[in-house]
């Protein structure tokens, strides 16, 4: 344990309530912004070029796109309320809505993609509300899987954009260009100081472009005509309210696709908290929450403003991982770059002219680490038999959708294109069977009470009926009780003021997960979190006061508990072993 958290105290140099030095804050900001900053602009660019929209609106769209992208990137990083995860993440345009924005463009043109950005926005605001009851649904294990296939979807694009040269260029431009900038940002990673390896990223994407400039890549003329600072003509498209045929054709797809894309949210979400602290801690929920609703917020202003729906990058993750600096000063710079940058068509197409082989080689690098970071989400809690063929299948059926290697000819043009998306076929896949093993589950047993030690008599009574059901032997009888009480008594002690308890309810819920008890104890707690207190518990030695005992002996009768913190509900999942 001491070697682990070693490890990971070298590995994080600032945590998220940390402050950085200024100058390397705004150099880390910055190289996020300039990573970040071109897909902002390629993915409207592309859609509305594939739609053949007029130059006016796509000046439009993309300036919009970028001011949101600040904006929403501030508000996920400094939490304003119940929006933001309090965490570095990057807000930008969502590559997961272009094939159902053409399709929106084409049907029925600007208007009719805004007011289907606009309604489907509302899904997320409802999933953050209600994201408790989804806990079984929405799993640390389903978001990995998600993150994974993210990173297989985004890969196409990348190796194209590895050997994206104009023509007459030389044969070895593309790949030495891309040499040049994996071989510097790799090395310098892995083997420079810690000072010089949080510059590792521009470093690289600077080498890159110098030997892209040799062979006459990098389009200075583009740089060179763009107005310094400038506002675009307003081409506001405005709302169809008209509700026709199109829009009800076309609103499933934006609703699931804003689905998907919410899961990706929450897996970026959890997994930013893993690795931005020194010390292991519980995901806490109300951060997730938090980030879905800044994402819905995103969706809701593009809506409104005519532009493409945002949603959280996953270099995001690469970035904390790579430079070990989770501070929020770091976002608080990209957000405001971006906005700085919505103004300067100059520094816009400065970083557009940067050749499609260096951007393509340093997100190669992004993608490896945000795919390890998906494996190590999806076995941070244990991974059995069961949920390894969901995961699998899930995976699977992903990348044969991304390489439409399944049923292409069986689809229909709308639904093939939703689903030639290997994050939306392989996510739905995902969410498909994960239902059905909820549905097909053993009935769950339920007892409310008050949140008091009074209550002690009646969970000892339920979980004697319980394990009488589940035909354990006395031994096994005699641990289940004494983890439910032991977890009451924890619940108990956390509401130390006996005023603030009084009038709480708890709800205790029961299920035999295949000879395992599975207990939900379902109540308004405060900000402790016990899962956190006892992984402290594990490095004390000290005599446990009355609370301390509590949990230690819950560790002791429990094969796991998990407290899984949201907004005005906390709910803390323990489970019992009957075999041993």
């Amino acid at each position: 344990m001491e070697s682990q958290t070693a490890n990971s105290s070298h590995r994080v140099r600032y945590q998220p309530d940390e402050r950085p030095p200024r100058a390397l804050a705004f150099g880390l900001g910055l190289q996020a912004a300039i990573l970040t900053f071109t897909p902002v602009i390629i993915v409207p660019l592309v859609v509305l070029q594939a739609a053949d929209q007029s130059g006016a609106y796509m000046s439009w769209a993309i300036f919009m796109a970028v001011l949101i992208s600040g904006i929403t990137t501030l508000v996920q990083v400094v939490r304003v309320g119940r929006f933001g995860a309090g965490h570095v993440l990057i807000m930008g345009t969502s590559g997961s809505f272009i094939a159902v924005s053409i399709s929106a463009l084409t049907e029925g043109g600007p208007a009719l993609l805004a007011t289907l950005i606009m309604i489907s926005s509302a899904i997320q605001f409802v999933l953050a509300a209600r994201l408790s009851l989804l806990r079984r649904i929405v799993t640390p294990v389903v978001s990995g899987t998600v993150l994974a296939l993210i990173s297989i979807s985004i890969a196409p694009i990348i190796f194209d954009m590895l050997t994206d040269v104009p023509e007459g260029t030389p044969a070895s431009a593309a790949p030495v260009c891309a040499v040049i900038t994996l071989g510097l940002t790799t090395v310098l990673t892995l083997r420079a100081p810690d000072a010089l390896r949080l510059w590792a990223p521009i470093i690289g994407m600077g080498g890159g472009c110098i030997v892209a400039a040799f062979f006459g890549l990098y389009d200075m003329q583009r740089v060179a005509d763009a107005a310094w600072i400038g506002l675009p003509n307003i081409a506001w498209p405005g709302l169809d309210l008209t509700f026709d045929g199109r829009f009800w054709l076309l609103l499933p797809s934006f609703v699931f696709v804003t689905l998907i894309g919410a899961v990706d949210t929450i897996a970026d979400a959890t997994a930013i908290q893993r690795i931005s602290w020194r010390d292991r801690r519980a995901v806490d929920l109300r951060v997730v929450q938090g980030a879905v609703n800044a994402d819905g917020l995103g969706n809701l202003l593009s809506g409104l403003a005519g532009t493409i729906p945002n949603a959280t990058y996953s270099n995001s993750l690469s970035l904390a991982e790579m430079t070990g600096v989770g501070a929020r000063s770091v976002g608080v710079y990209i957000g405001l770059i971006f906005l700085g940058l919505a103004f300067l068509p100059k520094v816009t197409a400065l970083l557009i002219a940067i050749p499609a082989p260096v951007v393509g080689a340093y997100v190669f690098v992004l993608l490896a680490l945000i795919f390890v970071q998906a494996l190590k989400l999806m076995v941070q809690d244990g991974i059995d038999t069961r949920m390894s063929l969901i995961v699998g299948l899930g995976f699977w059926v992903g990348v044969g959708f991304q390489n439409q290697a399944i049923f292409t000819d069986y689809l229909g043009e709308t639904l093939g294109k939703v689903l030639e998306n290997g994050m939306t076929a392989g996510g739905l896949t995902l969410l498909v069977l994960i239902l059905f093993m909820e549905l097909t589950a053993p009935r769950r047993s339920r007892l409310a009470m008050e949140l008091d030690i009074a209550g002690l008599p009646q969970l000892d009574a339920f979980l004697r009926a319980l394990a009488a059901r589940m035909r354990w032997n006395s031994a096994a009888t005699e641990r289940l009780c004494s983890a439910g009480e032991e977890a009451l008594l924890s619940l108990v002690h956390q509401e130390e003021d006996e005023a603030a308890r009084e009038g709480r309810h708890l709800l205790v819920v029961a299920r035999n997960d295949h000879g395992t008890a599975e207990l939900d104890f379902i109540a308004a707690l405060g900000e402790d979190n016990l899962e956190d207190r006892m992984l402290i518990l594990r490095e004390q030695v000290d005599r446990p006061n009355e609370r301390e005992l509590s949990l230690r002996l819950l560790r002791h009768y429990a094969s796991s508990v998990q407290h899984q913190q949201y907004h005005d509900i906390d709910i803390v999942t323990v489970r019992v072993d009957g075999s041993g």
